[in-house]
Protein backbone atom coordinates (compact mmCIF):
# COMPACT_ATOMS: atom_id res chain seq x y z
CA UNK A 1 0.00 0.00 0.00
CA UNK A 2 1.34 3.44 -0.90
CA UNK A 3 1.21 6.49 1.31
CA UNK A 4 -1.45 9.11 0.73
CA UNK A 5 -0.31 11.63 -1.86
CA UNK A 6 -1.57 13.97 -4.55
CA UNK A 7 -1.50 11.88 -7.69
CA UNK A 8 -3.03 14.19 -10.32
CA UNK A 9 -3.74 17.81 -11.06
CA UNK A 10 -6.05 18.76 -13.92
CA UNK A 11 -5.19 21.30 -16.56
CA UNK A 12 -7.98 22.42 -18.87
CA UNK A 13 -6.86 22.41 -22.49
CA UNK A 14 -8.69 23.30 -25.72
CA UNK A 15 -8.31 19.72 -26.98
CA UNK A 16 -6.43 16.56 -26.09
CA UNK A 17 -4.16 16.55 -29.13
CA UNK A 18 -2.90 20.08 -28.43
CA UNK A 19 -2.10 19.05 -24.86
CA UNK A 20 -0.27 15.94 -26.01
CA UNK A 21 1.63 17.87 -28.68
CA UNK A 22 3.04 20.17 -26.02
CA UNK A 23 3.54 18.04 -22.93
CA UNK A 24 4.57 14.78 -24.63
CA UNK A 25 6.00 15.74 -28.03
CA UNK A 26 7.65 19.03 -27.03
CA UNK A 27 8.56 18.55 -23.34
CA UNK A 28 9.22 14.83 -23.60
CA UNK A 29 6.84 13.83 -20.82
CA UNK A 30 5.41 10.32 -20.66
CA UNK A 31 1.89 9.54 -21.83
CA UNK A 32 0.73 7.37 -18.94
CA UNK A 33 -2.91 6.85 -19.87
CA UNK A 34 -5.18 7.66 -22.80
CA UNK A 35 -8.53 5.98 -22.32
CA UNK A 36 -11.64 6.66 -24.43
CA UNK A 37 -14.63 7.40 -22.19
CA UNK A 38 -17.25 8.00 -24.87
CA UNK A 39 -19.00 11.19 -25.95
CA UNK A 40 -15.64 12.59 -27.18
CA UNK A 41 -14.24 12.42 -23.65
CA UNK A 42 -10.92 10.82 -22.70
CA UNK A 43 -8.86 10.17 -19.59
CA UNK A 44 -5.45 11.53 -20.65
CA UNK A 45 -2.63 11.50 -18.10
CA UNK A 46 0.88 12.84 -18.75
CA UNK A 47 3.88 13.26 -16.45
CA UNK A 48 7.58 13.98 -16.48
CA UNK A 49 9.57 10.73 -16.53
CA UNK A 50 9.80 9.10 -13.08
CA UNK A 51 7.40 11.65 -11.52
CA UNK A 52 4.95 10.53 -8.87
CA UNK A 53 2.47 13.35 -9.55
CA UNK A 54 0.93 13.60 -13.01
CA UNK A 55 -1.26 15.96 -15.03
CA UNK A 56 -4.73 15.08 -16.24
CA UNK A 57 -5.36 16.87 -19.52
CA UNK A 58 -9.03 17.85 -19.35
CA UNK A 59 -10.61 19.04 -22.60
CA UNK A 60 -12.73 22.12 -22.06
CA UNK A 61 -16.44 21.45 -22.26
CA UNK A 62 -18.68 24.48 -22.52
CA UNK A 63 -18.06 28.21 -22.34
CA UNK A 64 -17.14 28.37 -18.62
CA UNK A 65 -14.39 25.78 -18.99
CA UNK A 66 -13.19 27.30 -22.25
CA UNK A 67 -12.92 30.67 -20.52
CA UNK A 68 -10.79 29.07 -17.77
CA UNK A 69 -8.12 27.78 -20.16
CA UNK A 70 -4.84 29.40 -19.12
CA UNK A 71 -6.40 31.17 -16.16
CA UNK A 72 -7.22 28.35 -13.78
CA UNK A 73 -5.23 30.03 -11.01
CA UNK A 74 -6.29 33.62 -11.58
CA UNK A 75 -3.07 34.63 -13.35
CA UNK A 76 -0.73 33.28 -10.66
CA UNK A 77 1.86 30.61 -11.16
CA UNK A 78 -0.15 27.52 -10.35
CA UNK A 79 2.09 24.64 -11.36
CA UNK A 80 5.65 23.78 -10.37
CA UNK A 81 8.12 21.55 -12.19
CA UNK A 82 11.09 20.67 -9.96
CA UNK A 83 14.17 19.39 -11.77
CA UNK A 84 17.47 18.05 -10.53
CA UNK A 85 19.61 19.85 -13.13
CA UNK A 86 18.15 23.31 -13.56
CA UNK A 87 20.49 24.68 -16.25
CA UNK A 88 20.20 21.55 -18.38
CA UNK A 89 16.40 21.51 -18.11
CA UNK A 90 16.14 25.24 -18.79
CA UNK A 91 18.32 25.02 -21.92
CA UNK A 92 16.39 21.99 -23.22
CA UNK A 93 13.08 23.78 -22.74
CA UNK A 94 14.37 26.93 -24.47
CA UNK A 95 15.61 24.78 -27.36
CA UNK A 96 12.16 23.16 -27.58
CA UNK A 97 10.56 26.59 -27.91
CA UNK A 98 9.05 26.88 -24.43
CA UNK A 99 8.17 30.50 -23.63
CA UNK A 100 9.85 31.86 -20.48
CA UNK A 101 8.69 35.14 -18.97
CA UNK A 102 12.19 36.22 -17.99
CA UNK A 103 15.68 35.08 -17.21
CA UNK A 104 16.26 32.52 -14.46
CA UNK A 105 16.84 33.90 -11.00
CA UNK A 106 18.25 32.42 -7.84
CA UNK A 107 16.20 32.51 -4.66
CA UNK A 108 16.89 31.06 -1.23
CA UNK A 109 14.66 28.07 -2.11
CA UNK A 110 16.39 27.42 -5.44
CA UNK A 111 16.78 28.47 -9.03
CA UNK A 112 13.53 29.51 -10.70
CA UNK A 113 12.24 30.61 -14.10
CA UNK A 114 8.58 31.23 -14.93
CA UNK A 115 7.29 29.68 -18.15
CA UNK A 116 3.96 29.23 -19.87
CA UNK A 117 2.44 26.34 -21.69
CA UNK A 118 0.82 27.27 -25.04
CA UNK A 119 -2.55 27.57 -23.28
CA UNK A 120 -1.40 30.34 -20.92
CA UNK A 121 -0.90 28.31 -17.74
CA UNK A 122 2.00 29.72 -15.74
CA UNK A 123 4.59 27.32 -14.33
CA UNK A 124 7.75 27.65 -12.24
CA UNK A 125 10.75 25.64 -13.35
CA UNK A 126 12.47 24.98 -10.02
CA UNK A 127 15.94 23.68 -9.36
CA UNK A 128 18.12 23.24 -6.30
CA UNK A 129 19.74 26.34 -4.81
CA UNK A 130 23.02 27.21 -6.54
CA UNK A 131 26.18 26.12 -4.72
Amino acid sequence: MTADHISLVAIVVPDYEAGLAFYVAKLGWDLREDIELGAEKRWVVVAPPDSQCAVLLARASGPDQTAAIGNQTGGRVGFFLRVGQFDKAYQAMVAAGVVFEGAPRHESYGSVAVWQDPFGNRWDLLGPPPV
